[in-house]
């Protein structure tokens, strides 16, 4: 069933351009934007995936990757279907490039939030596939989440803009933004999109928002793993977002339609990490792989360890109302109720 979407206007000729993401579609009669899920209907732009859902999962907080944000708690997982991005190397091909709307399920705000309370979860995130897209829906249930005392998490590409970025960001309490490269080149070539909107997506975030911010990067060998490339993205980061904003390196594994590259090598990573950190960035973490060190909170005044992880969870947390228990020093995040997986 198709609802009416919001952040369009009528072009011409009942052709309508959404509005929502750098793409700017012009959509005529009939047909659906890239993301292939905003569609003009009768000279009006609807949406075919409001209060649809591809499945739901309990994660820990920590596998969406965020380390600052109620570490150690639970958080429903849910998509929907469709990306407005043309990643290469997407994880999640399924239901960003194939999944069709016969494989949804109807899932009201109520049901989502009402599995989540069940779970003793702390949040829901929006996930999977890119949420932009599904923008309506993710505000419907985020305004549901927070009159039930739950917090919205977007695991995103950052690939929005204008008002449908304000309204978006306005309800999410945390995000993890896809920085998935640091050229021009390497987005146009892997992602069919561009660098600039998401860079403009980072900075609206971290200044204009309350919502707090983790950055993830996978790195591709041969694509996004030159030296130079990790120490641009890096410096850009510690410069225009802050060195406490906390950012991810992960392992890429082939899929989709890209299988011809190899796994990116643990020392990769780690080399990854020690560069970030020399540009000043405290928090730099590994994912997809097991390393002690690239999973571990340290404080950013004495050094010593505050959050030590084993994959994704928690086995002890030293952070006490935001301070190191140790030297009293600030640790930027979002921490309150201890959570301590079993």
């Amino acid at each position: 069933m198709l609802h009416e979407a919001l952040w369009w206007r009528e072009e011409s000729a009942r052709r309508v351009l959404c509005e929502l993401c750098p793409r700017l579609c012009v959509i005529p009669e009939g047909k659906a934007g890239t993301c292939g899920v905003r569609m003009n209907k009768d000279g009006r732009l609807q949406t075919a995936v409001r209060g649809l859902t591809s499945g739901c999962c309990l994660d820990p907080v920590e596998k969406k990757p965020l380390n600052h944000f109620l570490p150690g708690s639970l958080v429903l997982s849910f998509g929907t279907a469709g990306c407005n991005l043309g990643c290469i190397f997407c994880q999640n091909w399924s239901l960003s490039d194939h999944a069709k709307q016969e494989d949804l399920r109807p899932s009201t705000p109520q049901d989502l939030v009402h599995a989540a309370l069940a779970e003793e979860c702390s949040a829901v995130a929006f996930t999977y596939n890119e949420p932009a897209i599904s923008a309506e829906f993710c505000i419907d249930v985020a305004e549901v989440c927070h009159e039930a005392g739950l917090r919205t998490i977007a695991v995103t590409s950052g690939y929005i803009q204008g008002r449908a970025r304000e309204d978006f960001f306005e309800v999410m309490d945390a995000a993890n933004v896809d920085l998935k490269g640091f050229t021009e080149g390497f987005y146009q070539r892997f992602c069919g999109g561009h660098l600039a909107p998401v860079l403009e997506t980072l900075e609206y975030v971290a200044h204009e928002k309350r919502t707090w911010l983790e950055i993830t990067t996978l790195l591709i060998p041969g694509a996004n793993d030159d030296t130079d490339e990790v120490r641009d993205l890096s410096a850009w980061i510690a410069k225009h977002l802050g060195a406490g904003v906390p950012l991810h390196f992960s392992a890429f594994h082939p899929d989709h339609r890209l299988t011809d590259a190899s796994p990116t090598p643990i020392a990769t990573l780690r080399r990854a990490r020690e560069i970030a950190m020399g540009e000043g960035l405290q928090f730099v973490y590994l994912g997809n792989v097991q390393d002690r060190e690239g999973s571990t909170t340290y404080c950013p005044r004495c050094r010593k360890p505050v959050i030590l992880r084993q994959g994704f969870r928690v086995l002890e947390n030293l952070i006490q109302e935001g301070t190191c228990a140790l030297c009293g020093a600030d640790v930027p995040g979002v921490f309150e109720k201890q959570h301590l997986q079993d």
